[in-house]
């Protein structure tokens, strides 16, 4: 059962993040419409954020894609997109483990925000209630969560 997507964090004229999205063209008629309610969500509760975006053949080359970016451009979060559809074998099943176990390493290893919005789901209608929708649109999930998070780790200091 699908569940809201989190409420709208608080708008914020003052930040200037720059977030990379990371998005796969496979599957790319369910992606697209998470790609633009990130952005028109990011652009919506921190006008400042500057929003590039990066394509990947495929989910599985959002991680490598990731990376660079992190590397490159030392984005303040990565926003990570793709659908999945699991198959008659287990190789989507693969794919999505191997996606998820490296976009959490990145986050985790660099101290930066990755969102993983790389979905894997059975079927294309499940595909259209998370990606094509206005109230339930993963996109604007992965767009809120990048902004927590990094509200949040800012209110982390040293001492």
């Amino acid at each position: 059962m699908l569940t809201p997507i989190p409420t709208r964090p608080r708008l914020s004229t003052a930040a200037n993040n720059r977030i990379v999205v990371v998005a796969s063209r496979y599957n790319w008629e369910f992606v697209e419409p998470m790609v633009n309610k990130a952005v028109e969500e990011l652009a919506v509760v921190e006008p400042g954020t500057r929003v590039d975006i990066v394509h990947a053949p495929g989910s599985f080359e959002i991680p490598f894609l990731a990376a660079n970016a992190v590397s490159k451009v030392k984005p303040d979060a990565v926003i990570c997109l793709g659908v999945i559809f699991k198959g008659e074998t287990g190789h989507a099943d693969l794919i999505a483990a191997s996606v998820s176990d490296a976009l959490c390493r990145l986050s985790v290893e660099k101290l930066i925000p990755v969102i993983h919005g790389v979905l894997l789901l059975n079927d294309q209608e499940q595909a259209r209630e998370r990606c094509l929708g206005d109230e339930m649109n993963r996109g604007t999930e992965a767009a809120r969560a990048a902004v927590e998070i990094l509200r949040s780790s800012r209110t982390l200091s040293t001492r």
